[in-house]
């Protein structure tokens, strides 16, 4: 049984677990809500499909770890990368995001999205 309070926003249950819902928010201002689970990212059939030429078929994956309540980013090897906070990151680790991290896949700016709560 879960109890949620809308005063402190809390969730009580035996499970550690948050109401907090995470978006990726591209430049366009077109928002895509994270589930708490794992989501492809990359051109073609993927939950997330960006259209640009420096993203490959599937790029990367956003995972969401239940235990810690956070989502991570892990590149799978993609030929122009993926970066956070201009970083690029290495291929097949995962790296924790926080909010207001700028996660761009591939070198074009227009894909370029901000994770935000």
């Amino acid at each position: 049984m879960f109890l949620l309070q809308d005063a402190g926003g809390v969730l009580r249950s035996d499970l550690k677990m948050s109401v907090t819902s995470w978006f990726l928010v591209s430049s366009s201002g077109t928002r895509h809500r994270l589930p708490r689970e794992m989501i492809f990212v990359g051109r073609e059939d993927c939950e997330l499909m960006l259209q640009s030429r420096s993203v490959d078929k599937q790029h990367a994956v956003i995972n969401y770890d239940a235990s810690a309540d956070e989502h991570l980013v892990k590149d799978l090897g993609s030929l122009n990368g993926t970066f956070v906070n201009d970083l690029r990151i290495p291929n097949q680790t995962y790296i924790t995001l926080k909010l207001s991290d700028v996660i761009r896949f591939g070198y074009d700016i227009l894909p370029q999205n901000r994770l935000v709560v």
